[in-house]
């Protein structure tokens, strides 16, 4: 990859010093994308500690070729203007699924605890909440990426698009090794959505903003609304039991 992205992003920081200025990038010392994308995103963060681990995820070519897809995908998704350099250096949303792709390498390195800290640290910076563990194939876009939440055993296939404050949750009454969404290919998620539970959202389906989906959503389909209604009796209880 990324020796374009690199020479594309260099270059813009060259033609606006003061943008390089702001973010706290020096052009001249961005020798290759493992050191690019540590210095974005440990100066996201305002730690330092974060940087090496960055780089090193990102000497991994996986990853390298994951994220240039990622963003050349959200560049044209967005139509971001400045391409895909501007989108490395200013897309919220891009900038968070790298973070969680950095975090996910560690966690299935069996790097669990230092996966959750890289979660952690990145996730207050960019106001997502992404668990390490969670499978998230090429092309994801997060549009504005704000208040994104990602559950442990949620999986998202290729190409999938999701706009701010989409939740992917448990009902907390499925403790199995699939509690949350599995997400298919091409599928949109409007802004607001909650979706629930181990359900099957299939390749190509919309679901509209505002939606609160319980149920699996064939391919090809658009679901909206939302409906509260009694489902008899409380299944959730945090109380401790009695002694």
């Amino acid at each position: 990859m990324p020796m374009t992205l690199l020479a594309e992003t260099r270059a813009l920081l060259h033609t606006c010093p003061e943008t390089a200025a702001i973010l706290q990038l020096d052009p001249l010392a961005l020798a290759d994308f493992p050191s690019l994308a540590a210095a974005l995103l440990s100066g996201l963060a305002q730690n330092p500690a974060l940087g090496p681990h960055i780089a090193q995820a990102y000497r991994e070519a996986p990853l390298l070729e994951l994220t240039e897809y990622d963003i050349r995908e959200t560049a044209r998704r967005n139509f971001e203007p400045g391409g895909p350099a501007a989108t490395l250096l200013f897309s919220r949303g891009a900038q968070a699924v790298m973070a969680h792709r950095v975090a996910h390498q560690l966690w299935t390195s069996g790097q669990q605890t230092l996966a959750m800290a890289v979660k952690s640290a990145l996730g207050r910076a960019l106001c997502t909440d992404i668990h390490p563990a969670a499978k998230i194939g090429a092309g994801l876009w997060l549009d504005h990426g704000l208040g994104c939440v990602i559950g442990e055993t949620a999986r998202i296939d290729e190409d999938v698009s999701i706009w701010h404050n989409v939740t992917l949750g448990s009902t907390l009454t499925n403790s199995g090794p699939e509690r949350h969404p599995q997400i298919g290919n091409r599928v949109v998620i409007g802004a607001g959505a909650i979706l629930l539970g181990c359900i099957q959202i299939g390749a190509d389906a919309n679901i509209a903003a505002g939606a609160i989906v319980l149920n699996d959503v064939p391919p090809a389909t658009t679901f909206a609304g939302q409906r509260a209604q009694a489902k008899g009796p409380a299944k959730v209880s945090f109380t401790r039991p009695a002694p």
